[in-house]
Parts: structure tokens; C-alpha cells; sequence
């Protein structure tokens, strides 16, 4: 799919912060990209800049299909045999989207609806010229694979702006999303959407059938003696790079929702009142691969733990439903990915626990540092210290509910509230001999609410969201008074004006947010990477150690022009030094004013070497609240899809001199140098049944430092049941400007401290492997495999000689003399104000190992059994812990491929788990 201007125009497209570039001729060389590409591209396409594309006028409007009361009995078993379908009206009005935009489909689709007081059905013949071409291959449900399918999108609120899809394929794989914005765009597909529905399907010789049934209690609609919803449907054929659909939107139009058909026809329904148990049962075990025998607490290395909960989903009246959970199970089947991260900023994980991504879109609306679900059930933070700790893995989710829906006249909610115990660390020393209980985590309690309402024929929309958190106990654990707050609120208004449907879009929010609790730990807020406010020539808004609250705010507004071959955006946005939401929220670094802008010109209409293309520049400034400019970055951005369906993408950015505030990590000024970068990638056709993508980054700058990246995958499928894909990536870096620490005793021109840098070289290697074999629809073997490793070798060592400056005194000159060098560091001796210190090696290897096998089973609709293996292997190797090195493994060692299997042999646990549930629908 062509990208926006506004998806140009919102984000940077690479990793651009690391790129400082030498003097003039990258300068000089992004310049002549930019002329040449811009005169070759309308040439290969063999098309004036400002030609039409006069598609759209020939698009047919208001589409109208027509649902038939059910007469007779239907069995779901993709047969389209039953009598009832004998007096469903069948429509085959169908055009190309590709590979010619309203073109005539090379086969015949016909779909027909009918409906009974229960679900609506859904029987479609979908002819085929060549059967024995027709893709039918498995997979899990909700995953993509290669195989031909159907996909039935509704609209049942009649909105034109969000819809439920439902897509079957030819192999009688399910996939189910729903659509949270106008815009078929992948990114705003939410798959966690879980309703219970059938499909069935068969092929013979005229090509396949198939048969759907979708309860009218899995969906939301208003409450009408007659319905009338929005539809549109779409036929995926890969073998021939086919996409046909009812309702065709033009490929420089933007909208997708709004532009829906509609279905009629549907009388005497009432929404259903929803209620549904799913009671479930639980069992695992985990088993460290090297115990310690000393561990008072664990000396075996085995946990094992059975549970029992419930979620429980009831309809509260047509349009709402409340969610509860009752000891709920929240357990991953699939770990994190292995990082090492030397920034001072949090990294940030997508939320894969059922209960919170079900209908999140309803909660985040469009601001999303307001609620980040994984603070609940987090890893407890509260200090702990002793020879032998046995800390929980997360804190206990004691009960959690949510109510989500619609209104009948437009107004969207979505509330959520959780509750987490109180969670204590069992420690002993060694020397006393004595144990003890420390409290890691007080109970806490979370809240979420937002509401959006929708109004206007271009479905614009204005929200408000407010989150707050509230922790109970403090005043009695003094450890957790002076490290965690007490009460945290954040909240604001958004909204999307959308106008000419949607071909124009001004969006923006304005919200704040108060945080309190003790004098140190609004301290440590103030102090901690997301503010800096220590920063000793920071003048803006100094830290006050005596505040036991903090305040901020913070705001945007943008404009978009999402349609036509000239796409563009603009935006600007702040966030003061006081912004913090990171107690329910999620706020990286604040203190910022961005600009950002993009103009994009696309090409829709097939040439002699695209089939679609697009041309953007991108640029950004950023500055502090000091007015000291930090970012100033410009790309030139190109997207492309050939004539085979081959995708690439070829893009050069540099980058200019700045000053940061973060780099000294809470001291002054430091200056970064320009820099450059190019990135790109090629890609097969997606519809293959064999693809592979492979992608590039490289930059350097003008302080020495630069990066290599390199990314591939392959995806395979050696029969219709079995899947294989892997995805390596390689990366090669050095950075003059490592921060490693910040000693005392410094000199008066860097306010009596010395902020050290090192230059790191790094590598990291790593493969993330999946195979999975799909028994049938509803019965999987999913394993997933990534080994990893990284290292970090140190040279010239040294300190930053003066605020704003972009040089270091590195340690062996400049009046610094280097003493006693072993492996564990070396002594600095500084004639200037006669002081010494030890650097300790800063060097490091890292090696890791993480793997599951998951086989599911939907013994019945709703109901799953869950049988998983995990593996969690890693060493971390340093000279601060030459045990943990393996033979022949040396702390900052360059990593290669032998260093995976090494991964492999690392020492790491083992975890066993089963899961039973149960769907019972209440009607």
C-alpha cells in the first residue's frame, strides 16, 4: 500500500540520531540525489508531475446489497447446499484494485447474505478458471499466510469510520481484525479483536466455496427496527496478484470506511445481551538449568504453581460491554525480544496479555503516553538488597474490569480499572544468617477512561482521556516513600477534523499532567532521563528538591493533506520540562518544542518500470525550553513497487551540528557533530508463496563514528501445513560519544564533576527463527527460536573538557596520566587539580537464548488448551564477572556466527506450562 503523506510526514524512517556526517560532500551528494531522483522518477513512469488520475471518476457510488431472512435450516460446512441459500440474491459486481485499478476480475465472486434472530450468514461461490491454482494454504488463525481469501468487512454502526472484518481462506483459516480508523492501512488493523464465529470451506472444480456465520452477539450495533450497515468485500487471489472488492477506493484517494457500499435488508434483530464466562485452569512449571545449592529459598531450582480464574464478558444494554477478570492469567507465550540497551530511556514492548489489548484502541484514542497497560503487572521496583533474593517476576493482578462500546449517537467509551496486591522479597545474609520480608511493591490501584464523540459527514471526532494511579501504604515502608509516588494523574482532549472525506485532516491534543508524593521521590522524578532537571546550566526550570508534586503539560497540532498525487503534513508539538506520565503512562524524554514537515508527490498509475511509487522530503528541528536547538535533520524519502510486485526503497538524510541535553545524563551542554545516513531495502512480492525482504542502514559522522546495519528474512512454506522463516540481522557501530559514568572531583569548567565517555565498538548478531505446522484451522505447533549476541569493546576513554563543547579530554593526555592498567581498568591521575581515580573496563559480551514451543488447540469454539515450553538461556561476560565467560569468550571479543551457538549453550531456565479454557456463552 502507497504510504500517506501523513505517514511520511509523522515520523522519521531511520534511525537518524546516530548519524553526525564529515564535512561537505555528503552534503553535496544528498543534494545531487535529490535533483536527479526527482527528474528520473517522472521519467521512468512516463508521466507529467500533475497528471490526474482520472479513475476515480468512473468509481460507481453508493452500492447497495440486499440480506434475505433465513427459511430453513443451515449446517456451516462451506457447502452452500442447504435450501436456504436457493433464496439468497447473490451479487457479483465485483472490479480489480489490482493489477488494473477498476478493472474486469478474471473470475467470477459472488457473495449472498442471509440472517435468522441469531447471526448473520454469509455464502460466497468464488469461481476459479484454474482450481489446481487456487493457494490453500494453513495457518494459525489471525496469521497471514499465502493462501487465496475472502474478506467481509462491516460497518454495522453505520458510522463510515470504523468496521469489523472477517476473512476466511480457502483452507478454512480464520482471521478476524477490527478497523479503529478510516483507513484499510495495516497499522490501524487491531487483531486483537476475538469474536467467536464459524466458517467453513470447500473447493471442487469450479474453484471454492465458503459459509460463514457471525452471531450478532460479536457485534456492536445500534438498536433499529431495520439495520442498515456499511459493507464492502475483498477477494485476494496471490497466484496472479488479484485484488478485487465491491466497493474499489481509488489508489490516490484516502478513506476506506467511508467509502463503504451498504448492506439492507435486515429487520427485527435486537443486540444481544452478551453475557459469556470463559473459566480456565492453569499449571506451570519452572526449572533453572543451574541451581544453587546455597539458595535457602530455592536450592532445587523448581517452581511449580497451579491457578484457577475467570474472565467473564457481559453486555451492559445495546451498545456497552463490561469485561472482568477474577485471578486472571496473564502469562506470555512468547518472550520479549533480547536487547542491550546503553541509552538512559526505558524500552517500550508491545502488550501481548488478552485482557488489555482487546478493544484497546477504545482506551488510547489518538495520544498514547497517557496509558501504557504493561505498568500493571509490572516487575516490582521497590529496592531490595541481600546475598540470597527471592523477588516475584510481576505483581500480582488482583482483579481487573472494563467497559467498552458505542452509543447510538455517536459517542465512543472506554473505561478500564485494575487493582494489584501488595508484593514482598524474601531476602537473607549470609554473615547474620538471618532472613527477612522487605516490601517491593505497595497494592495499587490504576483507571483509565476516555470518551470520544464522533460528528459531522466526514466522521471527525473530538476525545478526552484521563488515566490516574494511586498506590496505599507508603507512610508505613519508608524505602517505597522516598522511591515511589504516591498519586499520579494525566489526562487531556484530542482531536481529528476531517474534511472533503477525509482529503484534508487537522488533528491535535492538549493535556497535562500532576504527579505527588514524598520529597525524594519527586526528586528522583525530577532527576531521572525523562526531565534532567539538575542539568547545573540548565535555566529554564531548575530542580527543586523540596516539591512534593510536579506539573506539566504538554500539546499538537497538525495538518495533513491525505489524497491525491501531491500528499504533504505539518505539525508542530510540545512537551514542557514537567511533563510525566510514566507511572500509567509512557513519556521518553520531555522538555521539547518539534517541528516537523513533509511533502511526498506518488505515483498510482502503472509505468514502464513501477507500478506505484513515491518521491517525500522530510525535515525536523527540535529545540529545548531553553531555546537551545538539539535536532535539526533533513531526508529525502522514495517508495517503490515494480511491475513484478517487487517492493524497495531508497532514502538519504543528513543531519546538522546540535547541542544535546541528555548525552552527560543529568549534567551540561554537549555538542554532537553532523552526520549522514542512507537506508533502503528490496523486497519480493508479497503474494509469493516464497518471500524475502532484505534492508540496509549506514551512516557516519564527523566525530568518527558511524553504523552498518543489515537485515533480511525468508519466509518458506515446503507444504501447505508446515511454514518456516528466519530473520537474521547484523550490526556494526562505533561511537566516540559511549556515556559510561559520572565521577566526582572534576573540574570547575564541568561544575566540579567529570561526565565519561568512551569510544565503544559494537556488534550484535542475531536471528529470530519461527516453524510452524498448522495440523488443521484450529490445531497448531508454533516454535519460535531467537539466539542473540552483542558486545562492546572500549577505547579512548575520557571526559567532556567543557560545556556545549563536542571534544574530550581522553585520559593518557591533555594533563592526564593513565597508571596500573589491568583487565578490571585503570588509575587517572589529573595534574590540573591534582585528584586520581579508577576507571573500571567497561567491556562486554552478551549471550542469549530464547525460545517456545506452543501447541494450540480450539477443541471447540471460544474454548483452547495451551501447552507451552520456554526457554530463557543468557550470559552476560565482563571483567567484573570473568566467570560468567565461556571458553574462548573475552570480554568486547567482535561477535560471528560462532558466538549464536555459543548462545545455545548458555546456562538458563526452562518453563512448562498448560492452560485449559472454557467459552460458555449465556444467552
Amino acid at each position: 500500500m502507497t504510504p500517506t503523506g501523513a505517514e511520511f510526514a509523522g515520523q522519521s524512517p531511520a534511525p537518524i540520531s546516530l548519524l553526525p556526517r564529515p564535512a561537505r560532500a555528503p552534503r553535496q551528494a544528498f543534494l545531487r540525489a535529490l535533483v536527479v531522483t526527482t527528474a528520473l522518477v517522472p521519467a521512468l513512469f512516463g508521466v507529467a508531475a500533475g497528471q490526474a488520475n482520472p479513475v476515480a471518476a468512473a468509481q460507481p457510488q453508493a452500492k447497495r446489497a440486499h440480506a434475505v431472512r433465513r427459511t430453513g435450516d443451515i449446517k456451516i460446512d462451506g457447502r452452500l447446499d442447504d435450501a436456504a441459500w436457493k433464496n439468497a440474491s447473490f451479487m457479483s459486481d465485483f472490479r480489480q484494485k489490482e493489477p488494473v485499478e477498476n478493472g474486469e476480475p478474471q473470475d467470477v465472486t459472488e457473495v449472498a447474505f442471509l440472517y435468522d434472530e441469531r447471526a448473520l450468514y454469509v455464502g460466497a461461490r468464488l469461481r476459479s478458471k484454474s482450481p489446481g491454482m487456487i493457494r490453500r494454504g494453513l495457518s494459525r488463525r489471525d496469521q497471514y499466510g499465502d493462501a487465496e481469501h475472502i474478506v467481509i468487512s462491516l460497518d454495522p454502526y453505520l458510522d463510515r469510520r470504523t468496521a469489523y472484518s472477517f476473512s476466511v481462506t480457502s483452507s478454512g483459516v480464520r482471521r478476524d481484525y477490527y478497523h479503529s480508523r478510516d483507513t484499510e492501512d495495516f497499522a490501524f488493523r487491531d487483531f486483537t479483536y476475538d469474536p467467536v464465529w464459524q466458517a467453513r470451506t470447500t473447493i471442487d472444480t469450479t474453484g471454492w466455496t465458503a459459509e460463514v456465520r457471525i452471531p450478532f452477539s460479536q457485534l456492536r450495533f445500534n438498536k433499529r427496527p431495520v439495520q442498515e450497515w456499511g459493507l464492502n468485500i475483498n477477494r485476494w487471489i496471490p497466484n496472479r496478484n488479484e485484488d478485487i472488492y465491491w466497493v474499489v477506493v481509488p489508489r490516490n484517494e484516502t478513506g476506506f470506511v467511508s467509502r463503504f457500499g451498504t448492506l439492507e435488508g435486515i429487520e427485527g434483530i435486537k443486540p444481544s445481551r452478551r453475557l459469556e464466562i470463559l473459566p480456565y485452569v492453569a499449571s506451570n512449571g519452572t526449572f533453572e538449568g543451574a541451581p544453587n545449592r546455597a539458595n535457602p529459598f530455592n536450592p532445587d531450582g523448581r517452581t511449580v504453581s497451579v491457578r484457577a480464574g475467570a474472565d467473564v464478558k457481559m453486555g451492559m444494554g445495546p451498545n456497552l460491554t463490561l469485561d472482568a477478570t477474577i485471578n486472571p492469567d496473564f502469562g506470555q507465550v512468547e518472550a520479549d525480544p533480547a536487547e542491550v540497551n546503553l541509552t538512559a530511556f526505558e524500552t517500550y514492548f508491545s502488550e501481548r496479555r488478552p485482557f488489555f489489548t482487546e478493544g484497546s484502541q477504545l482506551l488510547q484514542g489518538n495520544v498514547g503516553n497517557y496509558f501504557y497497560s504493561r505498568r500493571i503487572g509490572g516487575t516490582p521496583r521497590g529496592p531490595v538488597e541481600g546475598d540470597f533474593i527471592d523477588l516475584p517476576h510481576s505483581t500480582t493482578i488482583v482483579s481487573a474490569a472494563k467497559l467498552t462500546g458505542r452509543l447510538a449517537n455517536g459517542l465512543s467509551i472506554g473505561a478500564l480499572g485494575a487493582v494489584t496486591g501488595r508484593e514482598t522479597a524474601h531476602t537473607f545474609d549470609s554473615l547474620s544468617a538471618r532472613f527477612d520480608t522487605v516490601t517491593v511493591e505497595p497494592r495499587t490501584g490504576y483507571g483509565v477512561i476516555r470518551v470520544q464523540q464522533q460528528f459531522g459527514r466526514n466522521a471527525s471526532t473530538v476525545g478526552v482521556t484521563v488515566s490516574g494511579m494511586g498506590r496505599t501504604g507508603l507512610g508505613s515502608e519508608p524505602s517505597l516513600l522516598h522511591f515511589l509516588s504516591r498519586d499520579a494523574v494525566a489526562g487531556g482532549a484530542d482531536w481529528i477534523l476531517r474534511f472533503a472525506r477525509g482529503r484534508y485532516e487537522v488533528s491535535g491534543h492538549v493535556g497535562g499532567s500532576y504527579v505527588a508524593g514524598d520529597t525524594a521521590a519527586i526528586r528522583g522524578i525530577q532527576e531521572s532521563s525523562t526531565h534532567y532537571l539538575q542539568r547545573p546550566d540548565y535555566r529554564n526550570h531548575p530542580i527543586d528538591p523540596r516539591r512534593r508534586s510536579l506539573t506539566g503539560y504538554t500539546g499538537r497540532l497538525r495538518w495533513d493533506k491525505n489524497a491525491g498525487n501531491w500528499l504533504s503534513g505539518a505539525e508542530v508539538s510540545v512537551e514542557s520540562p514537567g511533563f510525566e506520565t510514566n507511572d500509567m503512562g509512557r513519556a521518553q524524554n520531555v522538555d521539547d518544542l518539534d517541528m516537523n514537515a513533509a511533502v511526498n508527490y506518488r505515483w498510482t498509475r502503472p509505468g514502464r518500470l513501477f507500478r506505484q511509487a513515491t518521491l517525500g522530503v522530510f525535515t525536523r528541528s527540535n529545540w529545548n525550553f531553553d531555546g537551545v536547538r538539539t535536532v535539526t535533520e533533513l531526508s529525502l524519502l522514495s517508495r517503490h513497487t515494480w511491475r513484478n510486485f517487487f517492493t524497495s526503497s531508497l532514502n538519504v538524510g543528513i543531519r546538522t551540528r546540535a547541542v544535546s541535553d541528555i548525552l552527560t545524563r543529568g549534567g551540561p551542554l554537549m555538542g554532537t557533530g553532523r552526520g549522514w545516513n542512507a537506508s533502503g531495502g528490496l523486497g519480493s512480492n508479497f503474494a509469493g508463496s516464497t518471500q524475502w525482504t532484505s534492508n540496509f542502514e549506514i551512516g557516519k559522522g564527523e566525530l568518527g563514528d558511524w553504523f552498518a546495519v543489515l537485515r533480511g528474512g525468508v519466509s518458506l512454506r515446503p507444504s501447505s501445513a508446515l511454514g518456516v522463516s528466519i530473520n537474521p540481522s547484523l550490526v556494526q557501530s562505533r561511537d566516540p560519544r559511549q556515556y559510561i559514568g559520572t565521577l566526582e572531583d572534576g573540574l570547575a569548567a564541568t561544575y566540579g564533576r567529570r561526565y565519561v565517555f568512551g569510544n565503544i565498538r559494537r556488534s550484535t548478531i542475531a536471528a529470530q527463527v519461527r516453524i510452524n505446522y498448522t495440523f488443521s484451522p484450529s490445531l497448531t505447533l508454533e516454535g519460535y527460536a531467537e539466539p542473540f549476541a552483542a558486545s562492546g569493546k572500549y577505547s579512548a576513554i575520557g571526559e567532556l573538557d567543557q560545556p556545549r563543547s563536542r571534544n574530550l579530554r581522553v585520559y593518557g593526555s591533555d594533563g592526564t596520566v593513565v597508571t596500573g592498567e589491568t583487565a578490571a581498568g585503570f588509575t587517572v591521575a589529573d595534574a590540573r587539580n591534582a585528584k586520581s581515580f579508577f576507571i573500571d573496563n567497561p567491556d562486554f559480551n552478551v549471550l542469549s537464548f530464547r525460545s517456545n514451543v506452543v501447541l494450540r488447540w480450539e477443541w471447540q469454539p471460544g474454548s483452547t488448551l495451551f501447552l507451552v515450553w520456554q526457554q530463557n538461556r543468557s550470559t552476560f561476560c565482563s571483567p567484573s564477572t570473568p566467570s560468567d565467560c565461556r571458553r574462548g569468550l573475552r570480554p568486547g571479543d567482535l561477535v560471528s556466527l560462532g558466538s549464536l551457538s555459543n548462545a545455545l549453550r548458555a546456562t538458563g531456565d526452562n518453563f512448562l506450562a498448560v492452560k485449559v479454557s472454557y467459552w460458555v456463552p449465556v444467552n
